[in-house]
C-alpha cells in the first residue's frame, strides 16, 4: 500500500513512495489465476484499509486477509502527529518517555471494538448484496463499476484493467487449503542430537560444524532446548560452544540464550543476534584468510536487532541499521553502514571505524564509542537525541579498554590489538556518544561537569 507504512519513516517516502494496493492486488489475483495457482495462495492487502467497505472492495479485488494497522492504532489513540521516531509521541503510544507513557490511553478492548464493528459492517454489506460469506466475493470484480465524478481530471482514468476477471476453471478463486509447510530439520537440530546426551554433565561442551547460507537462524532451535532442559537455571557463560566454518544464513544466533557461544569462522547474513537473550557471538574471518578485517564487511545489515542481553564481537563491518532497537546487548565491531544505533535503548556498542549516516537517530538509551582517528564523526551523527564528547572518566575509559581487550580474545583483530597496544594514545581517538535524556540518569555520568539544561 502507498498510504500506510511508520511515522518514522521519510517524509518523501510517506508522500511518494509505493502504488495503490488496489493496482498491486488485482495484477497479483489475475497472474495466479492464470497460472492455477490462486487456490493455492493466500493474498493479504493492507495500506490504508480503514472500514468494512474497503475490506469488501479488497475481497472483490483478490484478498482474503487484510492488515489494519494505523486503524488500529487511532483505535489505542494514536493521533498521527508523525512524530514516531522522535520519542515525543504526545499520546505515549510510541515513546520511551516515562512521563509522555503516562498518557497512553490504549487497551485490548478498544482494538476489540473496532475489528468488531468492522466485522460488522462487511456482514452487513454482504447482507445487503446477497452473499453469505467473504469467500463468495473473493476475486468477484464482475461486483465493481468505476464511479465518475464528473471531474475533467479523472473522466479520462481508466480503471477497466483492475476489474479484468480471469477463469480461474474448476479451481476455486480462494485459497482452499491452509497448508503449512512443515519446517525441515535443520543445524540446530543436528547439533542438539549430538550434545543432549553430555546435558547431564557438568563439563562445558563443545563441538564444530561446517555452516552454509541455507541454514538460517542457527542457534535459536537449540536456544529452545536449552531452556528447555534447564529452565531457569543459571548457565555458566560459553557452557556450550559451538565452532561453525562457512557462511551463515539469515538470523544467525537470533533469539540466543545465555550459556550458549557461538564462534563463526566465516561471515554471517542479515540479521545476526536477533532478539539476543544473553549468549555471546563471535564472528571472525578464516584462519586461512588474508583479507583485511576493518575494510570488510562480514556481517550483514539489521544486527542485534531487538537484542535484550548478551554479546556480540565481529572482526569486520557491519550493513546498515547496526544494533537498531538494540535493548541491552554488548557489541564490538570494525565500522557500519548507515542508521547505526537506531532506536537504541539500552546496551553499550563499540565501533572500532567509520558509521554511516544518520547515526544515532532516534537513540534514547545505551551507550556508544566511536573510534574516529580522522576526526570525521560530526558528519555522520543525527545530532537530534544524542550528544557525543571525547571520554573524559576513568570508568568509561577502563569499562571500553574492557570490551576491546575481549574482542582481541575473541576475535583475534588486528585493529583491536593495534588499539589495545597503543591504549594510552589511542583514548583520545574515541568519541562517547550518549543520548539526551540519560545524562541525568546515569549511575556513572559521563562527565565530572555539572550538568545544568539539555538542549531539544
Amino acid at each position: 500500500g502507498h498510504s500506510g507504512g511508520t511515522g518514522a519513516s521519510p517524509q518523501t517516502s510517506i508522500k511518494y513512495v509505493g502504488i495503490p494496493w488496489e493496482m498491486g492486488l488485482t495484477e497479483a489475483n489475475q497472474i495466479l489465476t492464470l497460472n492455477n495457482l490462486r487456490h493455492r495462495v493466500t493474498l493479504r492487502t493492507d495500506g490504508g484499509i480503514k472500514t468494512g467497505r474497503d475490506i469488501v472492495i479488497a475481497a472483490m479485488m483478490g484478498a482474503e486477509e487484510f492488515g489494519i494497522g494505523t486503524t488500529s492504532l487511532v483505535a489505542m489513540g494514536c493521533i498521527l502527529v508523525r512524530q514516531c521516531h522522535s520519542n515525543t509521541c504526545p499520546v505515549g503510544v510510541c515513546t520511551q518517555d516515562e512521563k509522555l507513557r503516562e498518557k497512553f490511553t490504549g487497551t485490548p478492548e478498544k482494538v476489540v471494538n473496532l475489528f468488531t464493528f468492522i466485522a460488522e459492517e462487511v456482514r452487513e454489506i454482504l447482507a445487503s448484496l446477497g452473499f453469505k460469506s467473504l469467500n463468495e466475493i473473493i476475486g468477484r470484480t464482475d461486483l465493481l463499476r468505476q464511479v465518475s465524478k464528473g471531474s475533467e481530471s479523472l473522466d479520462d482514468l481508466d480503471l477497466n484493467p483492475l476489474f479484468v476477471q480471469a477463469d480461474p476453471g474448476e479451481n476455486k478463486r480462494y485459497c482452499e487449503k491452509k497448508i503449512i509447510n512443515k519446517v525441515p530439520d535443520t543445524l540446530d537440530e543436528q547439533i542438539y542430537k549430538d550434545i543432549k546426551e553430555k546435558f547431564n554433565n557438568k563439563e562445558k561442551i563443545y563441538k564444530s560444524y561446517d555452516i552454509k547460507n541455507i541454514h538460517r537462524a542457527v542457534g535459536t532451535r537449540l536456544s529452545h532446548y536449552i531452556y528447555k532442559e534447564f529452565n531457569n537455571k543459571k548457565l555458566p557463560d560459553d557452557f556450550i560452544s559451538i565452532d561453525l566454518y562457512g557462511s551463515a544464513g539469515q538470523s544467525f544466533g537470533a533469539f540466543g540464550i545465555k550459556g550458549l557461544k557461538l564462534r563463526l569462522f566465516g561471515d554471517a547474513n542479515d540479521y545476526v543476534g536477533k532478539g539476543l537473550s544473553g549468549a555471546k557471538l563471535v564472528i571472525r574471518l578464516p584462519k586461512t584468510s588474508n583479507l583485511k578485517s576493518d575494510e570488510n564487511t562480514i556481517i550483514g545489515n539489521t544486527v542485534l536487532y531487538g537484542a535484550t542481553s548478551g554479546k556480540l564481537f565481529a572482526s569486520g563491518k557491519a550493513g546498515e541499521r547496526f544494533a537498531v532497537r538494540n535493548s541491552g546487548a554488548l557489541s564490538v565491531i570494525e565500522g557500519c553502514d548507515s542508521n547505526g544505533c537506531e532506536y537504541m535503548t539500552e546496551g553499550v556498542v563499540v565501533i572500532l571505524g567509520k558509521v554511516g549516516d544518520n547515526f544515532a537517530a532516534g537513540m534514547t538509551g545505551g551507550m556508544a564509542f566511536i573510534y574516529d582517528p580522522f576526526l570525521d564523526f560530526e558528519k555522520y551523527v543525527n545530532p537530534d537525541s544524542v550528544i557525543w564528547q571525547k571520554i573524559q572518566t576513568q570508568y568509561w575509559i577502563k569499562y571500553l579498554k574492557a570490551l576491546i581487550e575481549e574482542h582481541y580474545s575473541e576475535t583475534n583483530s588486528e585493529l583491536s590489538k593495534k588499539i589495545i597496544n597503543n591504549f594510552d594514545k589511542e583514548i583520545y581517538n574515541f568519541i562517547q556518544v550518549c543520548p539526551k535524556e540519560m545524562l541525568d540518569k546515569l549511575e556513572n555520568p559521563i562527565s565530572t561537569k555539572k550538568i545544568v539544561g539539555i538542549a531539544s
